[in-house]
C-alpha cells in the first residue's frame, strides 16, 4: 500500500524513526493516528510528498529500537522507564516555570494565562493513567491474561484520547509553543521543556496504543 494512504498509526508501528518526522510537522500519530498521511497531511496544508520522502530516507537508515519486533515484556519495561518515570519528573518542573511565568509576566496578553493550571489537571490525570497501567493492566499482559484485557485496553485508549484533548488545548494556551519576542529565560525554558513533554507524552501513547495494545489484541484474537 502507498504510504500516503497508510494511517499516521499504522505508518509509526512500520516505519522506526517515523514518529521524529510527525513530530516535525505536528502531526498526530498518536490519538489521531487513524487518519490517513495524505488526509493529515491536507488538514495541515502540507506537502504529503515531502513526508513520504523523508519516511522513504529513514527505512533501513536509523539506528533506532524497532519496538513493533519487542516482546510485551520488553515495551513495558521501556515505557515504565523511559516514560511514566519521566513524566514524574517532567510535570512538576514544568508547572513550577508555568507559574512563574504567569506571576512575573501575567499582565502581557501573550502570557500563557491558565497553563500552571492545565498542566496541574494534566498531571493528576496521566498519574491516574499511570497507576491503572502499572497496577491493573501491564500485570495482565505479563501474566498472559488475554480473555482479561479488552475492557481495560479500551478504557485506555479513551484516555488516551482525553490526553490527546489536554495536548491540544495545551498547544492553544501557548500559540503551539511559539515563543513571543523579547522573553525571559524561564519562559524559554518553559516552552522547551513543554515540546519535550508533548513529544514525549505522543511516543509514550504511540507505544501503547499501535504496538503495544495492537499486539495484545492480535494475541487475544489467538486465544479466543
Amino acid at each position: 500500500m502507498d504510504m500516503l494512504d497508510q494511517s499516521l498509526g499504522q505508518l509509526a508501528r512500520s516505519v522506526v524513526g517515523a514518529t521524529r518526522v510527525f513530530n516535525d510537522y505536528q502531526l498526530d500519530f498518536c490519538c489521531g493516528g487513524k487518519y490517513s498521511l495524505r488526509d493529515a497531511a491536507q488538514r495541515k496544508g502540507i506537502d504529503a510528498e515531502e513526508i513520504v520522502q523523508r519516511l522513504a530516507n529513514l527505512q533501513g537508515a536509523t539506528d533506532e529500537t524497532d519496538w513493533s519486533a519487542e516482546s510485551s515484556e520488553t515495551l513495558i519495561d521501556h515505557i515504565l522507564l523511559r516514560f511514566h518515570e519521566r513524566h514524574r519528573q517532567q510535570l512538576p518542573e514544568l508547572i513550577r516555570l508555568a507559574r512563574k511565568v504567569e506571576q512575573t509576566h501575567g499582565d502581557r496578553n501573550d502570557c500563557p494565562v491558565g497553563l500552571a493550571d492545565h498542566l496541574s489537571e494534566m498531571q493528576q490525570e496521566l498519574e491516574s493513567h499511570m497507576k491503572k497501567e502499572e497496577q491493573i493492566l501491564f500485570p495482565l499482559l505479563l501474566c498472559g491474561q488475554a480473555a482479561l484485557i479488552g475492557g481495560p485496553i479500551t478504557i485506555m485508549r479513551m484516555e488516551h484520547e482525553q490526553h490527546g484533548d489536554a495536548l491540544q488545548h495545551l498547544l492553544a494556551l501557548t500559540n503551539d509553543m511559539n515563543l513571543p519576542q523579547a522573553v525571559c529565560s524561564t519562559w524559554r525554558a518553559l516552552y522547551f521543556a513543554l515540546r519535550v513533554f508533548r513529544e514525549d507524552l505522543m511516543e509514550h501513547i504511540h507505544l501503547e496504543n499501535n504496538i503495544l495494545f495492537e499486539n495484545a489484541a492480535l494475541l487475544s484474537s489467538v486465544h479466543a
